[in-house]
């Protein structure tokens, strides 16, 4: 099958998976004539390399992500490649054959295009499938723990689904700014989360969770929430009165509700929401900091270069569903070219 073709008037076209429905991964399907994209203002046309699943793309599938498009649309956001063409009054844009990873709209295909503003240019000498998570998993995961968790050395860190992208990422960092890490995860995962450095891992779904990291721990400086119902009474109950910080940046499992009687005379902790887009956008300076913090971080070696599983395009909405039922591990993505 060819990745690139043209219609009878000539306009390129390239297969692509559509997202059809709201019906979730399994309407995602792979079409053959999709209109390759070109760049508008302030745009990079980009050469995908490789295309990084994540959470939020289960989300987007299901309609129930906060601003996400309406189907049918070329799903996938997250990705790394060669910018190929820049669009008309971008800012200071870099080079065209740069390298480059960040977030855009229609990232399982060969060609997307991407905000100029948010990309990076990847890490030399990393492919592209080693540069996916700069700028959504490590990034998540950094905000989470320093700006907005206000990690200190020797404090006892909970990070919730330890086994994804955002939490392995999130074991290795607390790890190495110093914090003791209790981790949970699906038992089949818990050595891969143990490797990374983690003190302990718990099984996420055993009905006696809190219990057993007060007495692992006798109280938790610093909870990364990204599961949601499953976890967040755990998570409360399990911080430390009123020093205790919860980030809350997913909720795989569905919304937790919470309120203020709640805050006021039972669960005296500081909640704190993240999503890495919205942080970019409206604390651009803060984002700056952070992305600066992570090119030290792969300098110093703290930041290794990613190993995600590759996948060919078709097997995309196979992978999503594995992704929906918590039966990955790791970072995956897709090869568009595959």
């Amino acid at each position: 099958m060819e990745i690139l073709q043209q219609r009878d008037s000539g306009e390129p076209t390239m297969r692509a998976l559509v997202q059809q429905s709201q019906a979730g991964p399994r309407d995602l399907a792979l079409v053959t004539d999709r209109p390759r994209p070109a760049p508008g203002p302030g745009e990079y046309l980009i050469r995908v390399g490789a295309a990084g699943i994540n959470y939020a793309d289960v989300m987007q599938a299901h309609g129930t992500y906060g601003g996400g498009p309406r189907a049918p649309y070329v799903a996938g956001f997250e990705a790394a490649g060669t910018i190929e063409a820049v669009g008309p009054d971008t800012a200071d844009p870099l080079p065209v054959g740069t390298r480059i990873v960040g977030a855009g709209a229609g990232a399982f295909a060969p060609y997307m295009v991407m905000p100029a503003a948010g990309a990076l240019a990847a890490p030399p000498g990393w492919s592209d499938a080693e540069a996916l998570g700069m700028v959504l998993n490590w990034a998540t995961a950094l905000a989470a723990l320093k700006p907005l968790g206000g990690l200190a050395p020797g404090e006892v860190v909970l990070v919730h689904a330890a086994a994804g992208g955002v939490g392995q990422a999130a074991v290795r960092l607390a790890r190495h700014y110093g914090a003791r890490v209790i981790a949970t995860a699906s038992p089949a995962k818990h050595d891969t989360v143990r490797a990374l450095g983690a003190e302990a891992v718990l099984d996420g779904s055993r009905p006696d969770l809190a219990e057993a990291i007060t007495r692992l721990t006798g109280g938790v400086d610093l909870v990364l929430e990204s599961v949601g119902r499953a976890t967040f009474d755990t998570s409360l109950r399990v911080a430390r009165p009123f020093t205790g910080r919860i980030v809350v940046f997913g909720a795989s499992s569905g919304d937790a509700a919470l309120t203020t009687h709640d805050l006021v005379f039972t669960h005296h902790v500081q909640l704190r929401g993240l999503h890495i887009g919205a942080l970019a956008s409206k604390a651009p300076a803060l984002y700056r900091s952070l992305i600066a913090e992570l090119r030290e971080l792969v300098a110093q070696g703290a930041y290794p270069p990613g190993t995600p599983r590759l996948h060919p395009l078709h097997e995309g909405p196979a992978v999503l569903r594995q992704l929906e039922s918590r039966r990955t591990t790791g970072k995956h993505a897709l090869d568009p070219w595959r």
